[in-house]
């Protein structure tokens, strides 16, 4: 049975909690329903993934004495002393992610634009004041694309199943979804057809402001005459428009000083 106590608060990210041994903290995020129950030597991970009749919009948990069913798919970890606290951090993801533009979108010559991308973050659920991470778990089921000038040539990437938007407000706001500001330089005299970007996620740490929004730093791809490569740089601040924020993560690998030279068919497809 799924524990659905009164008492249901909003979940929030980086935040420990305290646990009993016997209570269970359930989660309903997204498309993923979670549940973490402390034992006197152990810690149980349960999830399960489901499609709402309605798109879903908002995190919320609550700790209680309930377990879903014996078919949810179970994980045991080994409780370290007398830890009690579990921490829940975000994570982007581990590979390049593809988004498309609504429509493709074209950058006139000797023009910019920036371009407001949502993806998806994983969850790590880390145990005790070390926050000793036990698990990982993917708030959305991502599919898998291929990146480059052909089979041989270019990277796997996850496709992003939301739309890059050039109205902030436009884009949807979800605590399992970070937002990215990209700042399109085309330098060139011949415009440039945007139809799918490809975001180097790996490289992005993530941060929190005050409405509870996960934000990475801006981005910014500067297309010259040279039609081989393009300059990726990953800013060391992030936009003005996220407003006061704290990191909650760092980036999964460490970015090259300077800027980075990509191949166009690796950023743009």
């Amino acid at each position: 049975m799924v524990n659905e106590t009164a008492d249901r608060r909003e979940g929030i990210w980086a935040q420990p909690y305290e646990l009993s041994p016997g209570e269970t903290q359930y989660h309903k995020l997204g498309h993923v329903r979670l549940w973490v129950t402390l034992l006197d030597k152990e810690w149980q991970v349960r999830s399960e993934t489901r499609e709402p009749e309605t798109a879903p919009t908002g995190w919320t948990e609550s700790i209680g004495h309930q377990l879903p069913a014996a078919s949810v798919s179970l994980e045991r970890f080994v409780r370290e002393g007398d830890a009690s606290a579990v921490t829940f951090i975000p994570a982007v993801a581990d590979l390049p992610t593809v988004v498309r533009p609504f429509h493709p979108l074209t950058i006139p010559g000797g023009t910019q634009c920036t371009i407001y991308l949502g993806t998806v973050v994983w969850m790590k659920v880390c145990a005790g004041d070390n926050q000793t991470p036990l698990t990982e778990i993917s708030l959305e089921t991502p599919s898998l694309t291929w990146v480059g000038k052909n089979t041989m040539e270019g990277e796997l990437c996850y496709a992003s199943s939301n739309f890059g938007r050039l109205v902030l407000e436009a884009l949807p706001k979800r605590s399992w979804r970070a937002t990215t500001a990209v700042t399109i330089i085309n330098r060139r005299a011949q415009p440039l057809v945007l139809e799918r970007f490809s975001l180097p996620t790996p490289l992005l740490s993530l941060h929190q402001n005050e409405r509870g929004q996960l934000w990475t730093p801006g981005v910014v791809v500067e297309v010259t005459t040279d039609m081989n490569a393009a300059n990726l740089h990953v800013d060391q601040k992030l936009p003005a428009v996220a407003g006061p924020c704290r990191q909650v993560a760092p980036a999964r690998e460490k970015a090259v000083r300077g800027r980075l030279v990509r191949a166009l068919d690796r950023v743009f497809g």
